[in-house]
This record gives C-alpha cells, sequence and structure tokens, in this order.
C-alpha cells in the first residue's frame, strides 16, 4: 500500500501550552486533526470553568486562517476541586477532568495529593458520566521509575475501580503490557490512550550514542516486551484503546540542560508516524479506527465527516521547529519518517 485515505483523525491527549507557543502548537496539530483533547497543566493550571473558557478562546484565537481544530477543554484537578465545579464542567461541555497525581510529571505540583480527598469529587464524576483521565504513575521514590505505571495500577486504579465501577475512566498514555491488561480486564467504561513514541521506541532510545534528552518523557519509555503488549492493543481492532499523541513541547533549552523536562513533541509527524508502527505490525488497515473512530466513540462524539490522505513518501524532519519565541526539537530531529501527510 503507497497511499491511504482515512477519515480525519482526532488527538485524544495533547498539551498546547500558552502564550507566544500557541501559534505554532496549534498549527502543528489542526494541520492534521480535526479535534484534541487538551491537558490542563500550564502554569497555573485550568483548575474552573471559567480558566478553562479563557483558555479555549486563546487557543480559538491562535489557529490558522480557516481552521475549523476544535480545543476540547478539560479540567486539572487538586484537592480543593468541588463537585460543584465538575458539575459545571460538565454543565459547559468541559468534556473530562486530569488526575495527576502531585509530583508526577510536568506542572504536576498542583495536583491530587491523596484520591480520599476528591472522593465527592469522582462520586460526581460517576453520576454525570464525565471521564476522568488519569496520569497513572506513583510518586513514591521507593518505586522504581520503570515500575510506577504498574504500581499506580495496583495501588490506585484497582481500588478506584472497585470504589466506583461506574466511572469513565482514560489511562492516559499507557506504557505496559500491565496498563494493556487492566483496560481489558476492565467490564465497560475504561479506556487508554497510546503514543507514538512508546509504539516505535522501547527505553534503549534514551541511550543510543549518548544520553538522548529528547526521547525522555513521563511515563518513560519501557522495554521491548512492553512496547510488543502496546503494539498488539493498538493495531488489534479493540475499541478501548486509541489516538493520543501526547505531543509536549518544551523549549531545546529546557530539554538539553542538567535537569531536562520530560515530554516529545510529536505534533509535525503524528499521524506518519503511527502509521509506520502500523504498518511495521501489518495493520494498515486497522489504523484509521484506532485514529478517528475508537476515541470519539468513547466519548460519545460524533465521528468526523472529512479525511485526510496519506502517502508512502520519505521526507527529511528538520532539527527544529519554532516554539514561540524559541525553538523545539521534534521526534525523528535530522531524521526521516517514511509516510506524510499530503491531503487534509
Amino acid at each position: 500500500m503507497d497511499s491511504l485515505t482515512m477519515t480525519r483523525p482526532d488527538d485524544w491527549h495533547l498539551h498546547l501550552r500558552d502564550g507566544t507557543a500557541l501559534a505554532d502548537t496549534v498549527a502543528y496539530s489542526a494541520a492534521t486533526f480535526a479535534r484534541a483533547v487538551v491537558m490542563p497543566n500550564l502554569r497555573p493550571p485550568i483548575r474552573t470553568v471559567d480558566e478553562a473558557d479563557a483558555y479555549r478562546s486563546r487557543i480559538l484565537a491562535a489557529r490558522p486562517a480557516g481552521s475549523t481544530f476544535e480545543p476540547l477543554m478539560t479540567l486539572y484537578l487538586t484537592d480543593l476541586t468541588s463537585p460543584d465545579e465538575v458539575a459545571r464542567a460538565h454543565a459547559a461541555g468541559i468534556v473530562a477532568a486530569k488526575l495527576y497525581p502531585a509530583g508526577a510529571t510536568t506542572n504536576s505540583e498542583a495536583g491530587v495529593t491523596s484520591l480520599e480527598r476528591v472522593g465527592d469529587v469522582l462520586g460526581t464524576m460517576e453520576e454525570l458520566g464525565l471521564p476522568l483521565l488519569v496520569h497513572g504513575e506513583v510518586t513514591d521514590p521507593q518505586v522504581d521509575v520503570f515500575d510506577r505505571e504498574k504500581a499506580f495500577i495496583d495501588r490506585v486504579l484497582v481500588p478506584l475501580r472497585d470504589r466506583y465501577p461506574g466511572l469513565r475512566l482514560v489511562l492516559e498514555h499507557a506504557t505496559t503490557r500491565d496498563a494493556v491488561e487492566f483496560v481489558r480486564a476492565c467490564p465497560s467504561g475504561v479506556g487508554a490512550t497510546i503514543t507514538p513514541q512508546h509504539l516505535l521506541m522501547n527505553r534503549n532510545a534514551l541511550f543510543i550514542g549518548g544520553l538522548q534528552p529528547h526521547h525522555f518523557c513521563l511515563p518513560v519509555l519501557k522495554r521491548e516486551e512492553h512496547r510488543f503488549a502496546l503494539i498488539e492493543a493498538a493495531t488489534g481492532g479493540d475499541p478501548r484503546f486509541f489516538l493520543g499523541t501526547d505531543s509536549a513541547p518544551h523549549e531545546r533549552s529546557r530539554k538539553e540542560c542538567a535537569n531536562g523536562c520530560a515530554g516529545i513533541f510529536s505534533a509535525h509527524g503524528a499521524l506518519p508516524l503511527y502509521a509506520e508502527a502500523f504498518e511495521a505490525a501489518d495493520a494498515l488497515n486497522r489504523l484509521e479506527a484506532f485514529a478517528a473512530f475508537h476515541g470519539a466513540d468513547f466519548y460519545g462524539l460524533p465521528r468526523n465527516r472529512t479525511s485526510v490522505r496519506l502517502e508512502r513518501k520519505v521526507w527529511a524532519v528538520p532539527a527544529r521547529y519554532r516554539l514561540g519565541d524559541g525553538e523545539v526539537v521534534p521526534l525523528r530531529a535530522e531524521s526521516t519518517i517514511s509516510w506524510r501527510v499530503v491531503s487534509a
């Protein structure tokens, strides 16, 4: 297969940042995706309906001329989030609330310190059918960084599911066989997003040729056995798994430093990168459902009516892209991608 026309996809996990970066980040994603679930971990985070509305307005103002890209907004849960604010969010069309364990990842310091502190909020979300998006890692320093997702599933998600069986839940950027097995074991209402980097790379990519800061993300890349499990889940046609790039740009200076930030920028070539992974698994015929159907169906939103076309066409990824007043190093910088979006 040398070309593929498919329903225009959506990105169900995206970081757009704010300020001067918005004009660039929105353009990169809007070139391919119709909609995106926008993460709320700004500084300060998006904790209220009013803050989400204001952020949405800034995103819409940053769209390229003629773009119909639609940001789907989320709330950042804290220990102080109230059930009333969650109810307001649901009524206002906010699509989900995001759980960051405090200190787990970028700008998560204001996140939830204990699920007991947000029990009433989770009960309200269960009643309303508002999905909970989860960054699934424990912050216990005694747990190995490569085991933090598994520990979170065992310590937090399994009890959470038992206590709130009707709560709709998305395990974001799943990275392990354990995550795949957790989702499959749940009877309904649980899904997971999968990133291109976790389909294409294992943890060796962090160290080949020296330390690779632009391959550092959280959750961190895992062993090859876990990558295989993710490929099987993504390409197997199971509607509980869907596209979420977790494209997370940081300025180059914040990655190439003594305490580099976690995050991989992939929005410049996200769909072609997924195409590479699906082609390697001999499953290009299932890319459309993973990218354009499963997520929309999970969120109860209509599938897109427009299409995109991919061609097998090798192209060179530049060393850097503009990011506001600075620059970002993309995934596959100074290398190539074997597919390209030629019509969107």
